[in-house]
């Protein structure tokens, strides 16, 4: 059977209170029982030192012990005692029984000597014996345990009471965040992403709290991401179709022929097509875990220049201009020379989708400890900051308006962050409206 924290708390609290209550008891009960007993000694000792000095004072005012058996009975009468007061010669000379008066006795213990101050010799010695039962001396323990046990119960009573008066109170300020965060769960488990949790503790439940806030930010604008993906996908692989079926059924009708231009765009859309699934299955095997890299020995330098130089007729032809900066010396690089060629030419191809006619495209590198980091500089349009953490996101574009043509698939940059990241590297964008972008990324030292 399951049962609430709250009971479980309740449960706790209650078996602390016992055993504490418990604890005080069984502590008071050894100290008490010890101070009884040191204090019945002490009075025993003193009643002793009484009764001795009553003694000598008796014999030095006699000069014997004649007549001193009725003191000696009225002591034992009062104090409960058998007292028993007997000569230099082992002779007693009284007894509060009345039994052993004129006998020779020889007792267990030695007893006290009974001497007057200055006395070079003891006149006597005096043996007490209490008449009382083994458990009489715990008489007034029973006593006092039966009061302090009664208070203690009491205690304990009004202590659990106030136990679960603060469990009641406390559980509910305790649980009512985990209770939200149940039912926030429960909902975003039936794909209801807008769930949010509002808790002003600033202790662990608060770090929950806004760890679930996080986490169901995170899903929603997932979730948002993979529809936008569907209807970007969808879009992509309209337009090229439906183009290629449009010019098919026009060649079909004889509205057009199947000459070297028909032809010729025909092949553009099959390639635009061609290269959105190659995309796609890049992205998919990336995100998947799946990518496997060649990796080995590169040198940078040279497939930075390469890649470039690849470029630079596109560049060239929309009035661009593409310069590399590179140092004298750099160590080689451990990575897929392909896909970090792959990588440079999607942020190239990038920057000069985004840089109007007269503008500079700067490709640098340099080391950094155990990592080259590349960049790509452009002096293009620049990214709203509002955009910049979304940009390496599947199917995302800064330019909503932006046609296929213009705007590439989107895919471009979200395959470069995961290649990078295939290789252990990482890839950041900085950009500031109406002054260009710059993009980089790092790749291990080789060795």
């Amino acid at each position: 059977m399951r049962h609430s924290l709250q009971f479980r708390l309740l449960v706790a609290f209650s078996a602390v209170i016992i055993i504490a209550v418990g604890a005080v008891f069984f502590f008071i009960t050894q100290a008490t029982t010890a101070e009884v007993r040191q204090f019945e000694e002490r009075l025993e000792q003193r009643r002793a030192d009484k009764i001795e000095l009553a003694l000598s004072g008796y014999y030095l005012h006699q000069g014997n012990w004649e007549g001193i058996q009725p003191l000696v009975e009225q002591w034992g009468n009062l104090y409960e005692w058998r007292i028993i007061v007997t000569d230099p010669d082992g002779q007693v000379v009284a007894d509060s029984e009345g039994e052993l008066v004129g006998q020779s006795c020889e007792m267990d213990s030695p007893g006290r000597a009974v001497s007057p101050p200055g006395a070079r010799y003891p006149l006597g010695r005096l043996y007490t014996i209490s008449k009382s039962s083994p458990g009489a001396e715990f008489a007034l323990l029973s006593m006092m345990f039966e009061s302090i046990g009664r208070y203690l119960l009491w205690g304990c009573l009004v202590a659990a009471a106030i136990a679960v008066l603060i469990t009641f109170f406390l559980s509910r300020r305790m649980l009512s965040p985990i209770r939200a965060l149940t039912v926030a769960a429960r909902r975003l488990g039936q794909r209801d992403f807008s769930q949010r949790v509002e808790v002003n503790d600033k202790g662990e439940m608060g770090e929950l709290a806004a760890a679930f806030n996080s986490m169901a930010s995170d899903l929603e604008r997932a979730e948002q991401l993979q529809r936008n993906m569907i209807a970007d996908v969808a879009h992509e692989l309209r337009t090229p179709l439906s183009n290629i079926k449009g010019y098919v059924e026009a060649i079909r009708d004889g509205i057009i022929d199947l000459d070297a231009q028909a032809t010729g765009i025909l092949d553009e859309e099959a390639s635009l097509l061609s290269r959105l699934v190659d995309d796609l299955q890049d992205l998919s095997i990336a995100e998947a875990g799946q990518l496997k890299l060649e990796r080995q020995p590169e040198d940078i330098s040279v497939l930075i220049q390469q890649t470039a130089e690849a470029i630079r007729a596109q560049a060239t032809s929309k009035g661009l201009s593409i310069s590399v900066d590179l140092p004298d010396e750099l160590p080689l690089v451990n990575g897929d020379a392909y896909r970090m060629g792959q990588v440079l030419r999607n942020l190239l191809e990038n920057a000069v989708a985004h840089t109007a006619k007269g503008g500079v495209i700067t490709v640098g590198v340099k080391q950094q400890g155990n990592w080259v980091e590349v960049s790509v500089t452009d002096t293009g349009e620049g990214i709203p900051a509002e955009d910049l953490p979304n940009i390496f996101e599947r199917f995302y574009r800064v330019d909503k308006s932006r046609s296929r043509a213009t705007g590439g698939g989107g895919l471009g940059l979200t395959i470069a962050k995961r290649l990078v990241e295939a290789h252990g590297g990482k890839i950041e964008a900085q950009s500031e409206l109406g002054k260009g972008s710059r993009f980089s990324f790092t790749v291990p030292v080789a060795g």
